[in-house]
């Protein structure tokens, strides 16, 4: 078994947060004048502007306006991410954030896809009310949101009973209840479809999925690289 010295900001976890901050000051300064976050984010697979490469340039790019989605996400990706960096060693911790942001990519779009078909429908049936709501729905992803959660499916799996603190809550929950709670919440929205969020929960779902999946895979064929 291949163990790895314990470090506080691994390599990939440093570089990666690295990278999205420079992208992220390229966004908020000459973002704007080269259309920068339009080029990197994921447009529906239906609209002309989707381009393959949109699969992974998503994942490094966040919206411009709200520091606070940056934010949250590297900060999840350091509190997480190098805990499972320093358990799997960088490059199979590489491997798992890429997997995840993909798996996230590709449930987004997915949904996104159903949602065209049915608002193809809608127009063909002049129902007009569902083919504006459904329109409204149909919109271009960005950020590393989806491989977070695929970090956090994989933490909460692996470290189940570890207690953490989550923001307005008064006593520590154990992991494995606060993710289940995430990912309660993004079906719930995304199902719900409210008006005026622009939140890509499909694609949460999505990563958090793949994470899970991924790491019940390789503790399944190799669960000394786990403990």
């Amino acid at each position: 078994m291949r163990t790895y010295r314990s470090d506080s900001f691994p390599p990939i976890v440093k570089n990666l947060i690295i990278l999205n901050a420079l992208v992220y000051i390229a966004q908020i300064t000459v973002g704007r004048q080269f259309g920068l976050t339009e080029i990197l984010m994921l447009y529906p697979i239906d609209l002309p502007q989707f381009k393959p490469y949109q699969l992974f340039t998503h994942l490094f790019a966040h919206s411009p306006t709200t520091f606070f989605h940056i934010l949250f996400n590297m900060f999840a990706l350091w509190m997480f991410g190098r805990v499972l960096e320093n358990v799997w060693g960088p490059k199979r911790f590489l491997l798992f954030y890429i997997i995840c942001g993909l798996g996230a990519a590709a449930c987004h779009l997915l949904v996104e896809h159903i949602r065209y078909l049915q608002y193809v429908t809608a127009v063909q049936e002049g129902n007009e009310a569902l083919a504006m709501k459904l329109a409204s729905t149909l919109g271009p992803a960005l950020g590393a949101s989806g491989a977070i959660m695929g970090i956090l499916a994989a933490f909460a799996y692996l470290f189940p009973n570890t207690e953490l603190f989550i923001m307005f809550f008064p006593f520590p929950i154990k992991a494995k209840w606060a993710v289940l709670g995430y990912v309660a919440i993004d079906l719930f929205s995304g199902v719900a479809n409210f008006s005026g969020d622009n939140v890509a929960h499909f694609a949460h779902l999505g990563g958090a999925i793949t994470g899970f999946i991924l790491v019940l895979i390789w503790n399944k064929t190799n669960r000394k690289t786990f403990y």
